[in-house]
């Protein structure tokens, strides 16, 4: 089975601390690394975050975190 490629970028608090969370276009979580990263600082770098954590297109593949966190989050789009 072929992976799919990262699409969105989510820099959440996670309780004890940022993390960097990836999904793919489906908004399925692939996976996750510390968001003080050199990469992601890389990915990220030019990109204007959006706060729409809360939106209900995100809330469910945020919801393992509370209103809060998800109204911080900033959410990127990556190119591709």
């Amino acid at each position: 089975m072929e992976s799919k490629p990262v699409k969105f970028l989510v820099l959440i608090d996670a309780g004890d601390g940022m993390v960097a969370r990836f999904f793919d276009e489906n908004k399925v979580h692939m996976s996750d690394i510390d968001a003080a990263s050199e990469e992601v600082g890389v990915m990220t770098k030019g990109l204007t975050p959006e706060h729409i954590g809360n939106d209900p297109a995100w809330q469910r593949a945020l919801s393992s975190h509370n209103p809060e966190e998800r109204a911080a989050a900033q959410l990127y789009t990556l190119e591709l």
